[in-house]
């Protein structure tokens, strides 16, 4: 009796773990469009550029502050011989307790342009972090389409083996009746277990793909999604037109680095502008009556002896600006170099798939359903046909490769261009 109540409790223990298991490994299909999204709103690399953003935008909004005031206190023209301050009245009594206040005002040229610098480096930054988006979206649809072909050939593998177990048992019938020899039923069943090593190497393929989709969308080890394996090709690209490549984050982000480079130059070549200051000094005399002081203050940045800092300054970012417009230029032009190659070869791998598709694998079907029905009526050969099948799998598989390397080539291509 004690025995049974413990085999209840057990099953019933079993009975509120499975529930939670499987609620735990709940399986979600994600399309491409999901995956990128998630990538975009998940991945720590992207979110560091909106704190630099706001640093800067921190800096822009103090750039127009003024230098702090400065307090001034102590003694004036207090004599050595302190007998002479009891003395009232007296000229040579000029001792007086000094308070004074200080403030420089930054020529307001000079601010508006280190603001103005601090608020282009934002937008360097914002096109830094398109441009980051596109490589992490580079890298996130090679690993899909990776795992979409896997996928693909699992379910050839699926379809060939039920194929070949066919052939077996069909194999082992004729056998019995002097039909069949040992060898080819030997041979089929050997094929049979290469399946299974080839289906073990698909898997391992899928296995590496979710890890890496995993850590591009943040997700933990025990997060189990599947994607859409019905991916359209689009095969209406673009020809090369500038504009598609000027307007791409990295170019403009040089583009916007120059532009942030010359607010910098003018923010320089603004030394040469003067500054202004004030400076009033109340004197408590004890002695005399009160006095004070009022001055103004201007610096001279021109002078030969400060000017030459600033103008060297002015002179070396100059040559840095003109460095930095060769660069973009290269880059432009390694750009449509890249992007000219890539669309190059796209359309001969089209035309490779195409062939495969409209010729090469439809001729390898016929050749083996033909083969397969002079089996099925006794007039044809296991080895025969066995090679036939091997082949229209092989050819198959190698149909998937050329996909895979088209689906690479495509997402190159977005990649190029910036396309989502």
């Amino acid at each position: 009796m004690g025995r049974r109540i413990k085999n209840m409790l057990i099953c019933l223990v079993l009975l509120l773990i499975n529930p939670v298991k499987s609620w735990s490994q709940t399986t979600i299909q994600l399309n491409l469009p999901q995956i990128l999204d998630s990538i975009e709103s998940s991945y720590p690399d992207l979110k560091k550029y909106d704190e630099r953003i706001k640093s800067f935008d921190a800096k822009a909004a103090g750039a127009k502050s003024l230098m702090p005031p400065q307090i001034t206190v102590g003694l004036n023209q207090f004599p050595y011989n302190t007998m002479l301050l009891k003395e009232k009245e007296s000229v040579m009594n000029q001792a007086a307790i000094m308070v004074g206040a200080e403030q420089m005002f930054t020529n307001p040229v000079k601010l508006n342009r280190k603001r103005d610098y601090y608020l282009s480096l934002t937008e360097i930054e914002e096109k830094n972090f398109s441009w980051t988006k596109n490589q992490l979206f580079a890298q996130a649809k090679a690993f899909y389409y990776k795992r979409l072909i896997a996928e693909k050939k699992l379910s050839v593998l699926r379809e060939n083996q039920q194929t070949l177990s066919l052939l077996v048992k069909l194999s082992k019938n004729k056998f019995t009746i002097n039909q069949a020899d040992l060898a080819s039923i030997y041979k089929s069943e050997a094929k049979l277990s290469e399946l299974a090593n080839m289906r073990a190497m698909l898997n391992s393929q899928v296995a590496e793909s979710n890890i890496n989709l995993r850590a591009l969308m943040n997700k933990s080890p025990g997060f189990h999604f599947s994607i859409d394996t019905l991916a359209d090709l689009n095969s209406a690209f673009p020809s090369l037109v500038d504009s598609a490549l000027v307007n791409r984050s990295d170019i403009q982000s040089m583009q916007n680095t120059i532009r942030s480079m010359g607010l910098n130059l003018r923010y320089m070549a603004s030394s040469n502008r003067p500054d202004f200051g004030v400076r009033i000094e109340h004197m408590q005399m004890l002695g005399m009556p009160n006095q004070y002081s009022v001055m103004g203050m201007i610096t001279v940045p021109i002078a030969p002896w400060s000017s030459g800092m600033y103008k060297s300054d002015v002179k070396s970012m100059q040559h840095e600006i003109n460095a930095m417009e060769k660069e973009k230029e290269t880059m432009l032009l390694m750009a449509k170099q890249m992007l000219n190659e890539k669309l190059s070869m796209f359309n001969y791998q089209q035309e490779q798939v195409s062939n495969f598709e409209k010729s090469i694998i439809p001729s390898f079907q016929r050749s083996f359903d033909a083969g397969l029905l002079a089996y099925r009526q006794n007039t044809g050969n296991l080895f025969i046909l066995l090679d036939s099948w091997e082949m229209l799998l092989m050819k198959r598989m190698d149909y998937l490769d050329k996909y895979l390397e088209l689906l690479l080539l495509m997402a190159e291509i977005d990649y190029q261009l910036e396309r989502k």
